[in-house]
């Protein structure tokens, strides 16, 4: 059974999901320029379609990691303050590394929402992963 705070951080973040698949019909369209898909009339450089596909693959990983993170903080020593920060910084991060990717398709400054996302991301798992290391530790033998 999750707990109360990994069900609405999940159900939060699960909702998002029809958003990555609009944003894969739109990619469609444009890679395809209206083949298939929806049809877009601003059309991509080869830069701007290789950035916006890094995007759209990082939203669908990323949030795929983020409920499993959500799922095995339940299981990880952490004291709540952290625990809380790892919640928060995993749906986050995959929000703002994806966004980074569309964003730096046309204005570099982008960058740094890209990096910041990284951070948050490698923030929640380092954190989760200690805490279910230190969980398992502190576990006696059966």
């Amino acid at each position: 059974m999750l707990s109360r705070e990994a069900c609405l951080f999940s159900g939060i973040t699960i909702v998002t999901v029809p958003t990555i698949m609009y944003g894969g019909i739109v990619l469609l369209g444009m890679v395809t320029h209206g083949a298939a898909g929806m049809q877009i009339h601003n059309a991509l450089n080869p830069e701007q379609a290789a950035l916006f596909r890094a995007g759209h693959a990082h939203a669908g990983v990323w949030i795929v990691l983020s409920l499993v993170v959500q799922v095995l903080l339940d299981s990880a020593r952490l004291g709540a303050f952290l625990r809380i920060l790892a919640r928060l910084a995993a749906p986050l991060g995959a929000l703002a590394l994806s966004g980074g990717f569309f964003g730096l398709a046309f204005n570099p400054a982008f960058r740094n929402l890209l990096y910041t996302g990284a951070a948050l991301m490698a923030f929640a798992v380092v954190f989760t992963g200690i805490g279910l290391i230190v969980s398992g530790v502190a576990r006696p033998k059966s």
